[in-house]
């Protein structure tokens, strides 16, 4: 990554990476939590080999998880209908389709009593419980000023794959009080962002 060769060069989000940190955090908000259901676009092959990632990080955890496989967003009500009676929590992995229908998605889960957990902060802006991810903002100004290397006469091949160093902890406390959560001190003082 440091030095990629040939033509390349860019930013990586790392968000499959941090989702053992995401369910460290919560399983911190859901101390029961045994059942994770992962809600994901099969359509995409990545989304749908994330779900393997996925696995392997909940298994430290000793978490049971089910996969939810959507391809259509008239899929989500049965989708939920089916994992709502299972399922302790729901991480959702985020792509075009579940980001357009965060909304309902969120209003799915609250109705469900279903606590989430998300990848970037839009999802618990949408209402959503939490989230936990690189802040795409930054890394939006970082590919500006590579842009702006590369057009000043940089080789693409001489500037690192730059990693995050900004994740962003959100959480929603009208959420969390609509599902009877009380979210730890600790994990407050820790976020970036608290949504009353």
């Amino acid at each position: 990554m440091a030095h990629p060769g040939g033509n390349l060069t860019g930013l990586s989000a790392q968000n499959a990476d941090l989702n053992g940190k995401r369910f460290e955090l919560l399983h911190e908000i859901v101390p029961n939590l045994r059942r994770l259901a992962v809600l994901f676009n099969g359509n995409n092959l990545a989304y749908r080999l994330e779900t393997d990632i996925v696995r392997a990080a909940a298994v430290p955890l000793g978490l049971e998880v089910l996969a939810s496989e959507i391809r259509h967003a008239d899929d989500i009500a049965s989708t939920f209908a089916a994992i709502a009676p299972k399922a302790d929590a729901l991480f959702v992995v985020g792509e075009p389709l579940t980001f357009s229908r965060r909304t309902q998605i969120n209003t799915l889960a609250l109705a469900a009593r279903m606590p989430t957990v998300y990848s970037v902060r839009e999802y618990v802006e949408a209402g959503g419980l939490m989230s936990y991810g690189p802040n795409f903002l930054v890394l939006f100004r970082r590919a500006a000023d590579y842009v702006n290397k590369i057009l000043r006469g940089a080789k693409p091949e001489d500037l690192p794959v730059e990693q995050p160093t900004k994740y962003d902890l959100v959480i929603n406390l009208t959420t969390a009080r609509a599902l009877g959560l009380d979210i730890p001190a600790k994990l407050l003082a820790l976020a970036d962002e608290v949504i009353e």
